[in-house]
């Protein structure tokens, strides 16, 4: 990173607008501070999301209103089981040229945004996830063996029911691997709740404002990337991954374990805490980050033994002991 006077200016005016757009966010989707922190985390660092949550508890509004305080176009694509990839990456037409001649002519489908929102993406068939997923990682789309490249940032927040499991199609673990983040929406507490009956049923509800451009995002992206990252924080990136996976850990802990985290955890890990000081007015992570971002981004990684469901473990519970490790 680049410490002359021009650059550090710079660095410190996208630190202020990042916490204004994180600001602006929380003042549309009340209650969820983490969850709005986690999710501009991801877009920061340059992945996906999976928003998971019971309906009703603003995942959809999130998306909106981020599109929006980033200065991104966003589509929402609602995600059944009867859904095509061509519903989402397009498709070829035949259609008569001016000399009298038919040619194709390839008429692309909604993945072509910055943000895209994949509603209830365990809904669809693995064929279409599939085809989802892979654009996410190539940020491209091929039809008919011609490429075509996707705009960027290119993001995408799929959202996930937990309590509707009838007729859905989980997403294999990997393709969970894909993305950098799972973030859990939930239930408001009182306060919160009260303030959300109140301001989303007046007459005057608040609307979002626009805080960045897509370019700005962008260069905050490549910034993150630029950021310096202590060596104790990389070791604590290190031990944590290698300590998620069976036979590399502590045997009382990854005996639960059925498989780990891959390299893929820490390389998140590595963009996410760099993301997260930098929304907080930091210029530098911590193993407080470390720690703080060890959830979301370990949580969809990782699968029980059939034994540790049995004895009541949970996930959440072995990134708990694998965490207090590290202090």
């Amino acid at each position: 990173m680049n410490d002359s006077p021009a650059d550090i200016a710079s660095t410190v005016r996208m630190a202020s607008d990042l916490v204004t757009a994180r600001e602006a966010v929380g003042e549309i989707v009340f209650g969820q501070f983490e969850a709005v922190e986690n999710t501009l985390v991801t877009l920061l660092a340059g992945g996906h999301a999976l928003l998971v949550g019971v309906p009703g508890l603003a995942k959809t509004r999130l998306v909106e209103t981020l599109g929006i305080v980033l200065g991104l176009d966003s589509r929402r694509v609602q995600f059944t089981p009867d859904l095509m990839p061509s519903d989402i990456i397009g498709s070829e037409v035949m259609e008569d040229s001016g000399d009298g001649k038919r040619k194709f002519r390839f008429l692309k489908g909604p993945v072509f945004t910055r943000l895209l929102m994949a509603d209830e993406i365990n809904r669809a068939s693995p064929r279409t996830q599939s085809a989802l997923l892979q654009a996410m990682q190539e940020y491209h789309v091929t039809v008919a063996g011609e490429r075509y490249d996707l705009p960027r940032p290119f993001h995408v927040l799929a959202t996930e029911n937990p309590i509707e499991q009838e007729g859905t199609y989980p997403l294999p673990e990997a393709q969970l691997d894909r993305f950098l983040m799972q973030v859990d929406m939930p239930y408001p507490d009182e306060a919160t709740e009260r303030r959300i009956l109140i301001e989303t049923t007046s007459s005057q509800e608040k609307l979002a404002r626009q805080v960045l451009t897509a370019d700005q995002l962008a260069a905050a992206q490549a910034l993150v990337r630029r950021m310096p990252i202590g060596e104790s924080v990389v070791d604590a990136i290190v031990t944590l991954t290698r300590s998620a996976r069976p036979g590399q850990g502590v045997d009382d802990i990854t005996r639960y374990l059925a498989w780990g985290a891959g390299p893929r955890a820490g390389q998140a890990l590595m963009l996410a805490v760099r993301a997260r000081a930098l929304i907080q007015g930091r210029f530098a992570p911590s193993i407080d980050d470390v720690v703080a971002l060890a959830h979301p981004i370990f949580k969809h990684r990782l699968a029980l033994t059939f034994a540790a469901r049995a004895e009541g473990k949970t996930v959440d519970a072995v990134i708990t002991q694998l965490t207090e490790r590290l202090r």
